[in-house]
């Protein structure tokens, strides 16, 4: 650590507490590895990176997933103070949650299934990956030097098929029991705060929506809905003789509305940071499923007047929040699936080839953890005496993406640490500053 730039050093203190001190010495040297390597995340890919930096035998670096002692929640415990207080809002935090596959194939490999792959199926046609299935909770921060807010992951678990918790003899959580169990541990934690969930269809669940209710002032929940969702008013108070009624009279659904009311214009932050004229109709009701009573909410219907979004019904379980409220929430939850692909593109999520169980469980939750160091490093960099460099520009280019911060964070760990390290930082303080943007452009691309 002592040889580590101030700025790391100081972001990776915090973790120490996680691990003995050999095994933090060595986790440290592959988090900074992960960093600067390009291409595969392998174990052998990070050490031929660090070259001589990474003194002890190369199997000292493999154990510290495959075998050491140490707590990936505990990890997640100092991500989540990390983020919270420095980022964290006063009022209501932004949390969005979704789940992701990653390919990986092998017969030995622990926790593997087979996974429908959003992204290559369609209505009509169901795309299939071998591999592990994450369920990922993020937290939004909106950054100034940003355009569209970041989704920090986290929280992340290990979905596991049905089969497969048959087998080993485990209860089966499903991903929408998993959400739960993620969320339930951050308000645990964070027993002060409250929190805005946004997930999309595949979470709209009654079962989510109950959970989210039983904990009202604490958490709301923002998601798709049904056009034929069964609505009621609530029960009338009980008469004294016979079984008391769960639910009241029954209201309009909310394309029976929509049918038949005037739809209000309205213009709402969109998908990717712009903006859109929508036309919404909104209301409010209790979702009755039978055997799990009434949920209070309020539900929204989203006319896209470009074209080119096709008609959505959203709900929430706090029916105080308005419909703008409620798209922009919906809408911000996309900034996760531009976390899941950035972190394939310039982390090397999925290309880890570990198969034993604690490899499985560690290798890509640190990934997506190291999603969100970059930003933590890259903001303390923004507020030092000098600026970091590497911004990639384009044509049209608006803010600043995961890629310049990534870069950035490249180009500082280079200079201020491999070549001091290396004995190297003063000759190369001495070259040219063309010929050092030239090196360095070649060391640290994004991707």
């Amino acid at each position: 650590m002592s040889s580590m730039p101030a700025s790391a050093a100081a972001l990776l203190l915090p973790f120490a507490s996680a691990f003995t001190q050999p095994t933090f010495e060595r986790a440290c040297l592959l988090l900074l590895a992960a960093l600067l390597t390009t291409g595969r995340r392998t174990v052998a890919n990070l050490l031929r990176t660090l070259g001589g930096l990474a003194q002890g035998d190369p199997s000292s670096y493999r154990r510290v997933l495959s075998a050491a002692q140490w707590s990936g929640w505990r990890l997640a415990a100092v991500v989540c103070r990390l983020v919270l207080v420095r980022f964290g809002p006063r009022a209501i935090i932004g949390l969005v949650a979704d789940d992701t596959v990653t390919e990986h194939k092998g017969k030995k490999v622990h926790g593997k299934g087979r996974h429908r792959d959003p992204i290559r199926s369609s209505h009509s046609y169901t795309a299939w990956r071998w591999g592990h299935k994450w369920v990922v909770l993020a937290v939004l921060v909106q950054f100034p030097w940003a355009r569209r807010p970041w989704a920090l992951p986290v929280l992340v678990a290990l979905y596991r098929s049905k089969e497969d918790n048959q087998r080993r003899g485990r209860p089966h959580r499903t991903p929408i029991q998993l959400v739960q169990l993620l969320v339930r541990i951050l308000l645990h934690w964070y027993p002060q705060r409250r929190f805005r969930l946004a997930v999309d269809g595949n979470y709209a669940s009654h079962e989510l929506a109950r959970a989210a209710h039983r904990r009202a002032g604490r958490l709301t929940l923002v998601s798709k809905f049904y056009a034929d969702a069964a609505l009621y008013q609530p029960p009338p108070p009980y008469a004294g003789h016979g079984r008391p009624r769960v639910k009241g009279a029954k209201q309009p659904s909310p394309q029976e509305v929509v049918a038949h009311r005037r739809r209000t214009p309205l213009w709402v932050r969109w998908y990717g940071g712009g903006r859109r004229q929508v036309e919404v109709v909104t209301g409010t009701g209790h979702w009755y499923q039978a055997g799990y009573g009434l949920v209070p909410l309020r539900w929204v219907f989203v006319h896209d007047q470009t074209g080119t979004h096709r008609d959505e019904y959203f709900f929430s379980t706090d029916p105080r929040l308005t419909a703008r409220q409620i798209i922009e929430t919906y809408t911000g939850r996309w900034n996760i699936e531009t976390t899941f692909q950035e972190a394939r593109a310039y982390l090397g999520l999925e290309t880890t080839r570990g198969w034993c169980r604690h490899t499985v469980q560690r290798a890509e939750p640190c990934l997506l953890g190291l999603y969100t160091m970059v930003t933590l490093l890259y903001e303390r960099l923004l507020a030092g005496p000098q600026a970091p460099r590497g911004r990639v520009e384009w044509a049209g280019k608006v803010g600043v993406a995961f890629s310049d911060a990534l870069t950035a964070v490249r180009r500082w760990l280079w200079a201020k640490w491999v070549f001091a390290n290396a004995g190297h930082e003063q000759a190369f303080e001495k070259l040219p500053a063309s010929f050092r943007e030239v090196l360095l452009s070649a060391l640290a691309p994004a991707a």
